[in-house]
């Protein structure tokens, strides 16, 4: 039927407009520290049997080799995100922190929920703390003393502190990472942080460099992994395809026309 084109080439118009947000998302992100970009996924949709693959087709028991199938359209099924290694800049920042491997920053939410995130950029807030730019303190919490001349956190997550008048160097405190079975699980929340779900697992937490935990590297950022040239290649794609579903939509539309105009 020509109301059955309709309604699919409906489906591929708005399924690749949605496609068109992630992409935009991404690109919008290029620059976000610690971004980790997204892709879609889609399914195809069920299908109306006008002849089921494998019946009878007789009273001898002859079988029907394929049958009459009819697909309905096309939907997003997923937005994946994907959490591989974004690259290394260098900033000489003592307080930019990037980690070269797997594993999650641990921030304390106002509520005193406990988010993630592979923001790099850490502060020291009035108190003394290490804080994100939103003032959200990382855990374990480490308080940096008044009269500290120098911060320096090595691979392995220790923060010491050079102190006046003191020849060996203070331990302040131990950062420790989290890390999880299926990261792409975790919800996003703004502000390039994220939340444990059932779908994550549990959280793992460890200190760098060890197990299945990255290192820590110290006056460095972790740029956004988003390929710039790979989105700009699959927004062109997707706007053909958006096209290619208008196309559909007209078509059927002329065939309806001319059906009317029969006499």
């Amino acid at each position: 039927m020509v109301t059955r084109s309709l309604d699919i080439g409906a489906t591929g118009m708005l399924a690749q407009q949605q496609h068109v947000d992630v992409i935009s998302n991404n690109i919008a992100n290029m620059t976000t520290t610690g971004f980790k970009r997204q892709r879609a996924e889609f399914h195809d949709l069920i299908y109306q049997n006008k002849q089921r693959p494998g019946a009878t087709s007789t009273d001898s028991n002859t079988i029907v080799p394929a049958g009459l199938q009819f697909g309905l359209g096309v939907s997003l099924g997923s937005i994946y995100r994907l959490h591989e290694q974004g690259g290394i800049q260098l900033t000489e920042n003592e307080l930019d922190l990037a980690i070269t491997g797997s594993g999650f920053f641990q921030i304390e939410l106002p509520d005193g929920e406990t988010a993630y995130t592979r923001a790099s950029v850490y502060q020291v807030n009035d108190e003394g703390e290490i804080v994100t730019p939103q003032g959200f303190r990382l855990e374990p919490g480490i308080t940096v003393p008044d009269d500290t001349l120098d911060i320096v956190i090595n691979q392995s997550g220790e923060v010491l502190a050079r102190i006046p008048n003191q020849v060996e160097l203070s331990n302040l405190g131990q950062i420790e990472l989290a890390n999880f079975v299926n990261p792409a699980g975790l919800e996003a929340i703004g502000d390039t942080l994220f939340l444990e779900t059932e779908a994550s697992g549990d959280v793992q937490t460890g200190n760098p460099g060890e197990d299945v935990f990255g290192a820590i590297r110290q006056g460095a950022i972790e740029n956004s992994n988003v390929n710039i040239v790979e989105e700009i290649t699959n927004l062109i794609a997707a706007q053909r395809a958006y096209e290619m579903n208008s196309n559909v939509i007209s078509t059927s539309d002329e065939m309806l026309q001319t059906i009317t105009q029969l006499r």
